[in-house]
């Protein structure tokens, strides 16, 4: 990524509706150069989906908690593409320490992060698991510093 691809992340941020035509005008570069650059930027995976934008309670899943996940020593990829099955499974990390997977997952209440965190033990290769809610996010995800860091405007 270079500072124009930057430039053009920090101005859909600023109107994730505007044009292709709009963008291209505001940046200063052919509408061409904008969407061959957007299409890059997809394609490599450096702009994502745009359901990550969506927040959960709107889907009913106000619960956010982790799950830190401890796998048998053997083996534990079947272990993780059966978890990456679970739709309330939004993410998963692989860490070090004591667990081996760190999950955070999406609920509708108490009783519905229950029922998953125990489903999460059927799962082969699954030993433990060890559950932590989230009361409140005290900050969401932001990558807007590092773009504009990227940029040369921050």
């Amino acid at each position: 990524m270079d500072r124009l691809d930057a430039r053009i992340l920090l101005a859909l941020d600023d109107d994730p509706d505007a044009t292709s035509l709009a963008l291209a005008k505001r940046l200063g570069i052919a509408r061409n150069t904008l969407q061959a650059r957007l299409q890059r930027l997809r394609t490599s995976g450096v702009i994502r989906e745009f359901s990550r934008r969506v927040d959960p309670a709107a889907l009913g899943r106000g619960i956010v908690a982790f799950v830190s996940v401890e796998l048998s020593q053997t083996t534990g990829r079947r272990a993780t593409l059966a978890l990456r099955a679970f739709p309330e499974v939004v993410e998963i990390h692989s860490t070090t320490g004591q667990a081996d997977l760190l999950l955070k997952v999406v609920a509708r209440d108490p009783a519905d992060l229950h029922r998953l965190t125990g489903e999460f033990l059927t799962v082969p290769e699954v030993v433990r698991t060890s559950t932590t809610i989230s009361l409140q996010e005290e900050m969401p995800l932001r990558l807007r510093a590092l773009i504009e860091e990227e940029a040369g405007s921050g």
